[in-house]
């Protein structure tokens, strides 16, 4: 006997078998009850949500035999012909395979033709987006005014692909997403019918990771079964979806929220060393921050969670602000880490501008009292302004600068016009002016984030001063070392060579002795 997959053997044989669509299913029959049949339907929404199976279910329910006005029997020859797809005034066409405009003009010819056993010849057009432009100019007449014996249901993932002509002359469903609650208790059913002993954690992590699809959920049943047999733990569906279940995660999570960059770099580096995947890692991550912002938020009664899992996100809330939580989630949030990255920069990068958050907010109240003495200033220049032909006005402005920028990017080591100076003054500008095929390049992230500051420029020779050994050791490699030799010496305007030096190096000691000062150019 030749066995079918689970989303073919338990697709809905009726309308009310349809999961997780209500609001769609009873319009129809209720439509049926009443004999208002649409000549033409537009079924819109994600995969695996019931659009070809209503589509089927409202094909049957037109032409039972035994009934005509409600759910199809199941049971008359046209029922069971349309199930077994034998049916042939059922006509389903793939629209991304007949895309053309001659496909269209044979579907028009063919469609004035009566029906060969059954009431109505119903047409399924799956995935309508794809037709092209001609196509779906061709079919506009026959969807307005087709023969009336013919109905039309059209299929989409993407509706906005659609001409809005199309659009108009369709009554039009849109599918949701299934809940979880809907997939798991139909994979809950699918399980004691076919004999499969499941854990209620592995089913509703199937049905987590279908993300609304009940088809997907049902192939990923069935594949569990045929790896593992009927017996199905929490464990292997961990392995067979990759996830890591990783409890770094918890304490990377710890680290971001405490500020720890040394130990978070270190678990990152722990992490990739043992060969997880880093992409399923931060999106793992993610979703324990995710979690913890809906507990810092009050709203810990949407997840669900055991007692002592809810204690410890709790305890950790406590430790953080909303804004700074809100702010980690974005950051690992919009990470790109590729399927074939195996570095661990980008992770480290974001435990880092995470870290430096709350600095970066304790500095922007003093940057605004900053402006404060100015009006003071200008009040007593009126005085030396009455002698408009001497200089004194136009050197006044001067001294009342340089305090402000000082503050905020120089030193008084740091002469004024020297190169030095217009590193720091306008590392923005590095950042913004650098060529064209270094903007893509980790080099160019390193010093868009990490916290560092030019030290001096002498002999060509630039030497940058790293706060974080591990972006100093970064910087070092040879790829990353030759990209940022091109940026600055874009911007200087000569050949140049860059030195990284850690805080504590010599170089830099001297550099503070003579009056130099430690500034973070991260928001730069």
């Amino acid at each position: 006997m030749t066995s079918q997959v689970f989303y073919r053997k338990w697709r809905p044989g009726t309308l009310a078998d349809v999961v997780g669509q209500e609001p769609i299913t009873q319009t129809l029959l209720n439509a049926l009850a009443s004999g208002r049949i649409s000549h033409a339907y537009l079924f819109c929404g994600p995969r695996g949500t019931g659009k070809t199976s209503t589509a089927r279910a409202l094909a049957k329910a037109v032409n039972c035999l035994t009934n005509g006005q409600g759910e199809p029997c199941n049971t008359c020859d046209i029922c069971q012909a349309i199930t077994e797809g034998r049916a042939l005034d059922v006509i389903e066409v793939d629209a991304a395979s007949n895309t053309g405009v001659d496909d269209i003009r044979s579907l028009r010819e063919k469609v004035n033709y009566a029906p060969n056993e059954a009431r109505y010849k119903v047409y399924i057009i799956d995935e309508v987006h794809m037709l092209s432009t001609a196509a779906s100019n061709a079919l506009l007449k026959t969807l307005e005014e087709p023969p009336a014996h013919v109905i039309f249901i059209l299929a989409t993932t993407e509706s906005h692909k659609i001409l809005p002509t199309i659009i108009s002359r369709c009554q039009r469903f849109d599918f949701r997403r299934l809940s979880q609650q809907d997939i798991t208790t139909k994979l809950i059913r699918i399980c004691e019918t076919e004999g499969i002993t499941a854990e209620p954690e592995a089913v509703r992590l199937i049905a987590r990771s279908a993300t609304g699809s009940l088809r997907d959920a049902e192939n990923l049943l069935q594949q569990m079964t045929t790896y593992y047999g009927s017996d199905i733990g929490f464990r292997q569906v961990q392995e067979v979806l990759g996830i890591t279940g990783d409890q770094r995660t918890r304490e990377l999570a710890r680290h971001v929220i405490n500020g720890d960059v040394p130990a978070g770099v270190a678990t990152i580096n722990n992490v990739n060393n043992d060969g997880l995947n880093l992409r399923q890692f931060n999106r793992e991550l993610v979703e324990y921050l995710r979690t913890l912002l809906l507990v810092k938020t009050g709203a810990d009664e949407s997840v669900d969670l055991t007692t002592e899992d809810l204690a410890e996100l709790k305890g950790l809330a406590t430790k953080a602000s909303l804004a700074h939580i809100l702010k980690v989630v974005k950051t690992f949030g919009q990470l790109d880490i590729g399927l074939g990255n195996h570095s661990a920069l980008p992770l480290e990068l974001a435990i880092v501008d995470c870290s430096l958050a709350p600095p970066a907010e304790e500095e922007k109240p003093v940057r605004r009292h900053e402006p404060a003495p100015r009006p003071v200033q200008k009040a007593t220049p009126p005085p030396v302004t009455a002698a408009p032909t001497t200089t004194p006005p136009e050197r006044i402005p001067a001294p009342s600068e340089t305090p402000q920028s000082a503050v905020v990017t120089s030193s008084p080591a740091a002469v004024p016009g020297s190169e030095t100076e217009r590193l720091r003054q306008d590392w923005k500008k590095v950042i913004e002016e650098a060529p064209l095929e270094t903007k893509k390049t980790p080099a160019l992230a390193i010093l868009r984030s990490a916290g560092f500051q030019p030290v001096s420029v002498e002999n060509d020779k630039v030497i940058l001063s790293f706060k974080y050994p591990v972006f100093k050791e970064k910087l070092e490699d040879p790829e990353n070392q030759r990209v940022v030799d091109s940026i600055i010496s874009h911007f200087l305007g000569h050949p140049c060579r860059v030195q990284c030096v850690a805080e504590d190096n010599h170089l830099v000691k001297e550099a503070l002795k003579l009056g130099a000062q430690i500034v973070d150019t991260e928001e730069a």
